[in-house]
């Protein structure tokens, strides 16, 4: 066979250009160019055809003047086929023509193969196709029908580590000995059976020689004769390691994004952090926070300084336990430079250790147990990425790889600082939203009352349950007010939303109640005066509609245990539950009212007698609040419990929580009140009615003496007989009739002079000549608390004393 002297050739970089025919065309079919190589083809000279028609080249002209030809030529932007083309001596020559267009709207370069000089031999092409298939640098085989191997290529037999001779006749799973295999068998079968090919992937180790995996995609094509039998199956395979690669990160960095920040918490997120990148980017990881990350203070900003002191927040391992950590989650430690987290932190950003570096010798002669964990796992190579958001440092990721062959790369640094970006902000923001939250808790907290008063009129019980732990704090609150007469007003509101704003309105708010309830407005009032000032509010927001910015419910209630009346008014708020001594339950029909903030709609109260021992439940939305359950649901569940008491008031109150949140956490917050009633019999109240005559005034000092004889308060006639005399007299002198005088004993000993007037009393200073003006002054000075509210038929005046020890108290001796 004659050797062809292509080399040289090509080292001259002389090529025969004419070995290809050449021509273009213009868009309008216009010949333009026309090379040696389409002289040779067609023996057509230059100056004969460029500027005519390429249509008269056609053995057949006619054919191209087809509207369809011409569509086609309009659109496409690449044609080839079998051309019938006339050569210049007259006979037709079919020539298989590939036709391209240049750019958009331009002309068409025509090339096919002209007729060489000197033609190869056939035995040429048989060289070539034995050559490429040895000589490629595609690892191939060819396997038999029976699945046994029957020729391999130089470059296959390198990936493999194993020589054509010796593993000639052997199945693929006899060689490579892996499940991998079978899937390739499997492959294989379906290829003979079907005559279809087969494209599979797979990741493993090529060789023995091979450290680290590769991995490959596969292609099994069928070997027919002409009869179409299959008789073999060629293998190609292909290494796509670097794509399988880029492919893992991103997948990573997907799972990072979806599953890293579910929550607001900050070890959770760091938790998530660990069980992403293992086992995917290390063997082992652990997510160290700085100490100071939940404290009320602000953290650095760059690197730190060392020793750094660190929280062990999570960690997770390949191994069931994490048994390669030496360091328990929740545990505070000091971290010096020579540690990897230490000088990732210091230095501010990520390096890479060997085990054999000297800086992890010497962190790991500071504690015995570390270096024996590092040798017996075989910790080989050591990650640290410093955890940073928002130019803060949060704290450090480590990652180690014992199982894994490969040491962390460079890559493997650009793919943890990503991920690690993406966590630090998550714990970043829950870093913010649980100081944000701790400080509404706070500032609600303090809100609050911390202890409830304990008026004699009732026994009151609560419990607050804030919503969590990602809600926020709210603003939802009660209050136990006590009232002059012995009376005692019971308070619960909402304020719609969470956080600092809410917490600050009900602040607020539960300041006005108790400053409205001292004036000893009715309930409807009340709320009314309570609507005005959550409207101002909401225009201090400077919202341009003051209704849906700030808002909120309430419950007032005000009960009388002399008369054992209650006064009820709702602004948008559940109804309360009423236990009755002899076991039965009622929500009592409060009319509803709008919400505080609506503004321009009346609120209307109820009253209703209420028994002694009786049980008034008051509390908020969240307390019936499972999203499934519905509000008639919540009720009867609410009656059930209140149907069953425990022992105590208070243990009344847990029970209702385990009965209608069983769950570890509440939706909303919770605020729940409950008030036992206890009531003032005749025996400790006493009334006279006094006739507008001055004369009376003595008879009423008389009256009370005689009264507070039997009560047993010798001790307080002098200063009581004073401030009736006062009282008493205002009253015939200034107000107008029917006058009553009435005494109540309780804990304490009040004094109430009811009049017909509406005028309010004012107390003044008397000047020295004056005559009068000094009655009031002398009762503020006699009495422990002084006052006087507003009635349906007037107005009432109060005294209340404090009973000097020893002397019997009212309620608290009933029993």
């Amino acid at each position: 066979m004659k050797r062809h002297d292509s080399g040289s050739a090509r080292e001259r970089g002389d090529f025969d250009e004419a070995d290809t025919a050449r021509a273009t065309v213009s868009d309008d079919g216009t010949l333009t160019s026309w090379n040696e190589g389409a002289r040779r083809l067609l023996g057509h000279p230059s100056p004969d055809v460029v500027g005519r028609p390429a249509a008269e080249l056609l053995a057949d002209p006619g054919r191209a003047a087809g509207a369809e030809v011409s569509h086609a030529r309009t659109r496409l932007t690449r044609w080839h086929g079998i051309v019938a083309l006339r050569h210049r001596d007259g006979r037709e020559v079919p020539v298989p023509l590939l036709a391209h267009r240049r750019r958009p709207e331009g002309d068409w370069l025509l090339v096919t193969a002209a007729p060489r000089a000197e033609q190869p031999p056939e035995s040429w092409n048989d060289a070539l196709m034995r050559w490429a298939y040895t000589q490629s640098p595609c690892p191939m085989a060819i396997y038999d029908a029976d699945l046994r191997l029957r020729k391999v290529n130089a470059e296959m037999a390198r990936v493999t580590g194993l020589p054509e001779t010796e593993i000639r006749g052997l199945r693929l799973s006899e060689i490579k000995g892996r499940l991998q295999s079978e899937q390739l068998e499997a492959a294989m079968r379906h290829v003979l059976t079907t005559g279809e090919p087969r494209e599979v992937e797979t990741y493993l180790r090529a060789g023995s020689g091979e450290i680290n995996e590769q991995a490959w995609s596969a292609r099994f094509a069928p070997l027919q004769a002409r009869d179409g039998r299959v008789y073999a199956v060629c293998m190609a395979a292909h290494d796509i390691t670097d794509q399988y690669l880029a492919r893992q990160r991103l997948l990573l960095l997907s799972a990072a994004s979806e599953r890293i920040g579910s929550t607001l918490d900050i070890d959770h997120t760091a938790q998530e952090l660990a069980d992403v990148c293992v086992p995917r980017l290390a063997d082992y990881a652990s997510i160290d926070l700085l100490d100071r990350l939940t404290q009320d203070e602000e953290l650095p900003s760059g690197p730190l300084t060392d020793p750094v002191v660190l929280r062990r927040a999570a960690r997770q391992s390949i191994y069931e336990g994490c048994p390669e950590s030496v360091v328990p989650v929740g545990k505070v430690d000091t971290y010096p430079k020579v540690s990897p987290m230490a000088e990732c932190l210091v230095a501010g950003h990520p390096i890479i250790h060997e085990s054999t570096d000297p800086s992890i010798a010497e962190w790991g002669a500071l504690k015995p147990d570390r270096a024996e964990t590092i040798r017996r796992f075989g910790v080989h190579s050591i990650m640290s990425v410093p955890i940073r958001a928002r130019g803060t440092t949060l704290g450090v990721a480590v990652f180690a790889r014992h199982r894994t062959p490969e040491a962390f790369a460079e890559d493997d640094v650009v793919l943890a600082e990503e991920i690690t970006t993406r966590a630090a902000v998550c714990v970043d923001n829950a870093r913010r939203f649980t100081r944000e939250r701790n400080t509404a808790l706070a500032l609600q907290r303090s809100l609050l009352p911390q202890t409830l008063p304990q008026p004699p009129a009732v026994e009151v019980a609560s419990r607050y349950l804030p919503a969590g732990p990602y809600a926020g704090a709210g603003g939802d609150w009660f209050d136990v007010i006590p009232l002059s007469g012995a009376r005692v007003a019971l308070v619960v509101g909402d304020v719609v939303g969470h956080g600092i704003q809410a917490s600050a309105t009900m602040g607020r708010l539960r300041t006005a109640v108790r400053t409205l309830a001292d004036v000893d407005l009715p309930p409807d009032e009340l709320l009314t005066h309570l609507d005005d000032l959550v409207i101002h509010l909401a225009a201090e927001t400077g919202a341009e509609e003051a209704t849906g910015d700030v808002g909120a419910t309430c419950l007032y209630a005000v009960y009388d245990p002399v008369s054992h009346r209650c006064s009820l008014a709702a602004a948008g708020h559940p109804a309360p539950a009423l236990a009755r001594p002899d076991g039965s339950v009622e929500f009592l029909p409060v009319p509803p009212g709008p919400p505080l903030g609506v503004g321009g709609l009346p609120f209307e109260a109820m009253e209703t007698e209420l028994p002694e021992d009786a049980v008034l439940a008051l509390y908020t939305n969240g307390l019936m609040g499972e999203w499934d359950r519905d509000v008639d649901e919540g009720r009867l569940l609410l009656a059930d419990a209140l149907a069953h008491p425990s022992g105590s008031l208070s243990g009344t109150c847990d029970a209702v929580l385990r009965t209608l949140l069983p769950g570890e956490g509440v939706l909303d917050d919770v605020a729940l009140l409950l008030a036992r009633t206890r009531a003032l019999d005749a025996a400790h109240v006493a009334t006279w009615d006094v006739p507008a005559d001055p004369a009376w005034v003595a008879r009423s000092r008389r009256n009370v003496t005689e009264r507070l004889t039997e009560w047993g308060l010798d001790e307080a006639v002098f200063t009581t007989e004073l401030v009736v005399s006062e009282l008493v007299t205002n009253a015939i002198r200034h107000a107008v009739p029917p006058i009553q005088l009435r005494l109540i004993h309780d804990h304490s000993l009040i004094c109430e002079v009811t009049d017909s007037s509406s005028t309010a009393p004012h107390m003044r200073r008397a000047r020295t000549f004056d005559e009068g003006g000094r009655g009031l002054l002398l009762v503020a000075r006699l009495s422990q608390r002084w006052g006087s509210r507003q009635t349906a038929e007037g107005k009432t005046i109060w005294s209340e004393q404090t009973l000097p020890v020893g002397l019997p108290g009212g309620l608290l001796d009933l029993d």
